[in-house]
């Protein structure tokens, strides 16, 4: 079987809605400069995507209920992590024995604290893969279901063919995500490859907001009002 297709079926056997290959080189200074040369090393990454459930999503604003915060910590946290993990382990495993180098990066894992940052970013990946578009939530944006996905990547030097290009942002005027922010976590900026994340996120005041909410009840500590506000995903 074509490597494209097996990559593609079992992705698809481990419930991906969203599968895409990128090419990294128009990125690599900034995966070099979150992840080091090991992680930089690699020319290609696939990124896989689960999306979350709406019923879950849509009670967000009540997410005060502690019912509400516990099933979408499970259900759009916990669970698709682990479901993701378990497909990239799955994925970089069948390119092992296929005779290509794979790295999976874990859907949820802080590498590095000072920053706030995983290893690699998942929505860098999606973007060049043409999946979605970063959006001023700093979230990548699906043209189907907005920012209710959640992400793991592969990275490997497999000569897969590359599926898309990165995709334009699409959010015009909209702030929505900018303006339910409960600690205006974000400047409005759109996305600029060539800038910073510091030039429309604050990591740091989003952090805080999430620690002093697992100080007085670890299992209340949820947000995702960006997430649920966006236009581009919501259904009601």
């Amino acid at each position: 079987m074509d490597l494209d297709l097996k990559i593609k079926e079992i992705a698809d056997m481990w419930g991906a809605d969203f599968v895409g290959v990128a090419d990294l080189s128009s990125a690599h200074d900034a995966i070099l400069s979150q992840g080091g040369p090991v992680i930089a090393a690699y020319p290609r990454a696939i990124s896989v995507g689960i999306g979350l459930l709406h019923t879950v999503v849509d009670q967000l604003p009540d997410r005060a209920n502690r019912s509400v915060a516990m099933s979408y910590q499970y259900h759009s946290y916990d669970l698709i992590n682990q479901r993701l993990d378990l497909m990239i382990s799955q994925l970089s495993r069948r390119l092992q024995r296929d005779g290509y180098r794979s790295m999976p990066i874990p859907a949820s894992k802080r590498a590095d604290d000072e920053r706030i940052c995983a290893a690699f970013s998942h929505k860098i990946a999606a973007n060049l893969a043409g999946l979605g578009w970063i959006g001023k939530s700093c979230l990548l944006v699906t043209p189907e279901i907005g920012p209710r996905v959640r992400w793991a990547t592969v990275l490997t030097d497999a000569p897969l063919t590359i599926t898309g290009e990165q995709t334009s942002a699409d959010c015009g005027d909209c702030t929505e995500c900018v303006d339910i922010c409960p600690v205006q976590a974000f400047t409005g900026e759109p996305f600029r490859a060539s800038e910073p994340r510091e030039k429309r996120y604050n990591a740091n005041r989003c952090d805080r907001y999430f620690e002093e909410m697992k100080e007085k009840d670890p299992e209340l500590a949820v947000c995702g009002l960006c997430l649920y506000v966006c236009p581009h995903g919501r259904q009601q």
